[in-house]
């Protein structure tokens, strides 16, 4: 397995099917089984491993998110990547750099979007980029970021990119913790308290399945959030799983999405609830 830096050092000798695993880098087993999903379907493998600065806004850990490229280089090799892609801040935005990719509507108006404004002009201009310095024909994102799944395939498909975005499930800790890179950030006493996020989406699809509407399971998943005081919830619904928005009644594939802090770290996770 190679390592470039140069989006010269990019061009495939092969000229079979590529696949892209964009990432942010120290991997976990969530980006490993995008790894393997990718090198079960393509020729050849990229991993891309780039701290985004335009996806991180004031305040948040950009300076202090883990790094580790020598650990994420051989973690990648194997779960069968054949390259990894590490540029530097300075290449991917030179001097002078001036031009943003914006998503508009509802995909990016509410949720991640309204708390952390700017992150998805960041997310889709690196992705756009990496889709342009790659060619991949597949790119594997994690269901765990749904909403940014979805901002990915909306510009892809508007922007004609001719990539299939690959969705690749959930990958959770024995308890339900859904695997982040962040989790590290957790202290001794909140790991424990943090799969608070996981059984509230439970608690909701449960209620679904006894044949609650949507407000009474939001409802159950509401008490369960509340029972740990130590996090703060910034959001919990119930959204249609194509456009985000919040459902009044039951539609396919509808989707449960939380997020909220502990002191020390940010948290994200997301379910089907109704699949009927």
């Amino acid at each position: 397995m190679r390592i470039v830096s140069e989006p010269a050092e990019l061009l495939s000798e092969g000229g079979g099917s590529r696949g892209l695993v964009p990432t942010m880098g120290y991997l976990h087993q969530g980006h490993l089984e995008l790894i393997r999903r990718a090198a079960a379907a393509n020729d050849e493998v990229v991993v891309s491993i780039f701290v985004n600065p335009l996806q991180f806004g004031p305040g948040e850990d950009y300076q202090t998110y883990p790094r580790d490229l020598e650990r994420d280089a051989q973690l990648a090799e194997e779960a069968g990547a054949d390259l990894v892609f590490h540029p530097s801040p300075e290449r991917l935005y030179p001097p002078g750099f001036a031009t943003t990719v914006h998503v508009g509507g509802p995909l990016t108006e509410r949720w991640e979007g309204e708390r952390r404004p700017g992150h998805f002009d960041g997310v889709a201009t690196v992705v756009s980029k990496l889709f342009n310095l790659v060619r991949p024909d597949r790119a594997y994102f994690g269901e765990k970021d749904f909403q940014q799944l979805q901002v990915v395939r909306r510009m892809a498909a508007d922007l004609d990119l001719g990539v299939e975005i690959v969705p690749v499930p959930i990958v959770r800790e024995p308890d339900g913790l859904a695997r982040s890179s962040r989790n590290i950030y957790l202290t001794a006493e909140e790991r424990p308290k943090a799969t608070v996020l996981y059984r509230s989406l439970l608690a909701i699809r449960e209620a679904a399945s006894r044949g609650s509407t949507p407000a009474e399971a939001l409802a159950a998943g509401e008490e369960v959030l509340a029972s740990v005081p130590e996090f703060v919830p910034d959001y919990l619904a119930i959204v249609d799983p194509e456009t985000l928005e919040p459902v009044v009644k039951w539609v396919p594939g509808a989707r449960a999405i939380v997020a909220g802090r502990f002191p020390t770290v940010r948290l994200i996770d997301n379910m089907e609830v109704w699949d009927r």
